[in-house]
């Protein structure tokens, strides 16, 4: 008999037949399980069968694969992937236009399964396919299910994508250039296509040849959200493939037409809400676009450079008056240059370029600033000028400023990073607006000064502010406004003390959230404990305990033991004749079978504390009594404990063995003792603190104890 390890319990079903149920064992070849099943229902040929999952992706079960079958799994009897790819390939050839529909949709749903692909296309299915598109002469429906097939086939990469004709190429490629297709068919083209630009380079050529960019970003405008998604994805992975020099000229053309103005428009602003893929898509576009940004990012500025040269004295220039300037000796101007870059919040006001040596932001740090000088002009005089007429210690140097805030709007755009394959985190506002982070740019510079002046900073404040206006710019940016208008208004709504609310409220609700994780952590915990906790009151009965009997007259006199039998079906007890730690089993003569047990009584409704109710009951005596009642006559067995302890010991021991929930004052200060040391030593995993699994050792004791403090002469 094979281990329990190796057999899996399943269910098989075939069509017209009774399901069986067998012990599927691992160990045993896959054809003879088929065989043994063709044997259940009298099917001869079991060469001719397989078996498949009977729900969710219902694929073939193979040697490879078969470990992944779990109990209870429902498999069915099928056609074998061979013999069901020959059945196909004949169809897909008939003379019958039914019969190659039905063959070529079959086809399509069913090789998503890499098992009957290999069938398929060992048997050259994927050529006669090819040969179907070139041809050309199939309705679009019958077309449909071909490309469907076709593409499912490739998508194993048992094919490579250069093996296609240029004639197939063209034949996909016309399919989404017309304007006169069936929809279906254009989705499953730009697909096609989709993969083979992703494939190598010389597709990409043949593709970029056949399909004109115009009408890709035609597809954009369309309703139908699938082809505009397709026509996305195709757009990005030809973007993506391109060359330096065919990306630049792709993008100089995506310039010229605006394309992101179309993506607001019709894909962004549309009153349909953006699908899960179409948003992936926009993020690469985004990725794509704004890491042209990179090398300006990771270039610094070349201080032989006369155009960066005269950039950086036109932001002089722009902010203070030069009247006076050319009749200046070459000494004089260079100390007012100075003079005038320090103002400009120039740490090398003798050099400034050294301070654009920095990588990243490099040059995108002049470019912004020369971008908001020139577009911007009187914001940014007033910047400038405020922040020169205010104390050394308050001013908000601008070019520092500007420097730190271009780094932190490039890590917070992602610039340089490469797209990730599963993102979807896009801005609208990227697509409403060309010049992104120059138009970010000069909002959030008026921002930080603001901030600056809110904060009453001074130079020693300047990474306390930046981290606001980060926390301002990220907080904003996840709202998605969709407008810069929006963004600016926003941005300036969220001011310093609106910061430090909102941080205080997020701070507030982090401790409040800290205790939710630590009570569903007890949650957890509470059944192993209480079970713990189960078999200690059972090994406590199993022990057994000494009570008194306390006579008429109340007398305490005459001792009685009881314990649980080592199999918890019986309770022994009997009297003794003095006091003993644990009397022998056999010793012990009266027996109740648990199974008697009927109820468990404690305290005034147990029948001994009854008896005396005339009289004053001892408080004492009555909290620590409790009585089971067993057998059909509902006779008692009465217990007095000689303690609380025992007393809540035997009482939870005795709804255990009921079946009942313990509900002693002890169960619960247990429970809690060790839940609070459980969760204490799960949390020390958090800080890495490693929890020995023995006790450490004890440490030798000291050669000599001179160590020791003598009071006796110190009093002296």
């Amino acid at each position: 008999m094979p281990p329990q390890k190796d057999i899996v319990k399943i269910a098989i079903q075939m069509p017209g037949a009774y399901p069986q149920l067998i012990d599927l064992d691992q160990k045993k070849p896959l054809s003879a399980v088929i065989k043994e099943v063709c044997d259940g229902w009298n099917l001869a040929s079991p060469d001719n069968y397989a078996l498949q999952y009977a729900d969710g992706i219902q694929t073939y079960i193979t040697e490879s694969n078969r470990l992944d079958i779990k109990n209870g799994s429902i498999l069915r009897l099928t056609k074998a992937p061979g013999r069901y790819a020959d059945e196909l390939f004949k169809g897909i050839q008939n003379s019958d236009s039914g019969v190659r529909c039905d063959s070529l949709k079959q086809l399509a749903g069913v090789s998503t399964d890499v098992t009957f692909a290999q069938e398929f296309i060992s048997r050259d299915g994927h050529t006669l396919l090819v040969h179907i598109v070139e041809n050309g002469s199939e309705t679009p429906v019958i077309m449909a299910h071909t490309l469907k097939g076709f593409m499912e086939l490739m998508d194993h990469g048992i094919v490579s994508w250069e093996n296609l004709s240029t004639v197939f190429i063209r034949k996909i490629a016309a399919y989404v250039n017309s304007k006169a297709v069936d929809a279906s068919l254009q989705q499953l083209s730009l697909a096609i296509l989709e993969s083979m630009v992703q494939s190598s380079s010389s597709l990409f050529l043949q593709v970029k040849q056949e399909v004109t960019l115009e009408r890709l970003i035609a597809h954009l405008q369309v309703t139908n959200q699938q082809i505009q998604t397709k026509a996305m994805a195709l757009l990005i992975a030809l973007l993506q493939t391109a060359g330096e020099a065919d990306r630049k000229e792709m993008f100089d053309f995506l310039g010229k037409i605006n394309l992101r103005l179309y993506i607001y428009k019709n894909i962004i602003h549309s009153s349909a809400a953006v699908g899960d893929e179409m948003a992936h898509y926009l993020y690469v576009l985004q990725s794509v676009t704004l890491n042209l940004l990179e090398a300006r990012m990771r270039t610094p500025l070349d201080s032989y450079s006369q155009e960066q040269r005269d950039i950086l004295h036109s932001l002089r220039q722009a902010a203070f008056e030069m009247d006076t300037e050319s009749s200046l000796s070459n000494e004089r101007r260079r100390s007012l240059c100075a003079k005038e870059f320090k103002k400009l919040g120039f740490s090398n006001n003798s050099n400034p370029g050294l301070d654009l040596n920095r990588t990243p932001p490099g040059l995108l740090a002049l470019d912004t600033m020369a971008y908001f000088s020139s577009r911007y002009p009187d914001a940014y005089s007033r910047f400038v000028l405020e922040n020169s007429s205010r104390e050394d210690k308050h001013e908000c140097p601008f070019a520092r400023s500007s420097i730190q805030l271009t780094q932190i709007l490039c890590e917070i755009l992602r610039i340089g990073e490469p797209s990730s394959e599963t993102g979807q985190d896009y801005h609208p506002i990227f697509f409403a607006q060309d010049r992104l982070l120059e138009e970010l740019f000069c909002i959030c510079i008026q921002l930080l000064n603001k901030t600056w002046k809110e904060m009453r900073a001074t130079q020693e404040d300047f990474d306390k502010v930046m981290q606001v206006v980060r926390e301002q710019i990220t907080r904003t940016l996840s709202s998605k406004p969709t407008s810069l208008e929006l963004f600016k208004n926003k941005v300036n709504a969220l001011n310093y003390s609106e910061i430090l609310k909102l941080r205080q409220t997020e701070r507030l609700h982090q401790e409040e959230t800290l205790a939710p994780p630590v009570l569903e952590l007890k949650e957890r915990l509470k059944p192993e404990l209480l079970e713990l906790i189960r078999q200690q009151r059972l090994n406590r009965l199993c022990h057994g305990t000494l009570f008194r009997k306390i006579s008429s007259r109340r007398r305490q006199d005459k001792l009685w033991y009881c314990r649980l039998s080592p199999n918890h079906k019986v309770l022994h007890y009997g009297d003794v004749e003095e006091e003993t730690d644990t009397p022998p089993i056999e010793t012990l003569q009266e027996k109740i079978p648990v199974a008697d047990i009927k109820a468990l009584l404690t305290g005034k409704d147990c029948p001994h504390m009854k008896e005396r109710s005339s009289g004053r009951q001892n408080r004492e005596v009555l909290d620590l009594a409790f009585s089971i009642t067993y057998d059909v006559e509902e006779n008692n067995l009465n217990f007095i404990a000689s303690s609380r302890t025992d007393f809540c010991l035997w009482t939870d021991g005795l709804n255990v063995l009921l079946g009942r929930d313990m509900t002693s004052e002890c169960m619960r200060s247990e429970l809690e003792i060790l839940l609070s040391m459980e969760i204490k030593l799960r949390l020390l995993d958090l800080e890495n603190i490693p929890i020995p699994d023995t006790a450490p050792p004890l440490p030798k004791p000291p050669s000599n104890y001179n160590f020791c403090y003598d009071f006796s002469q110190a009093e002296q």
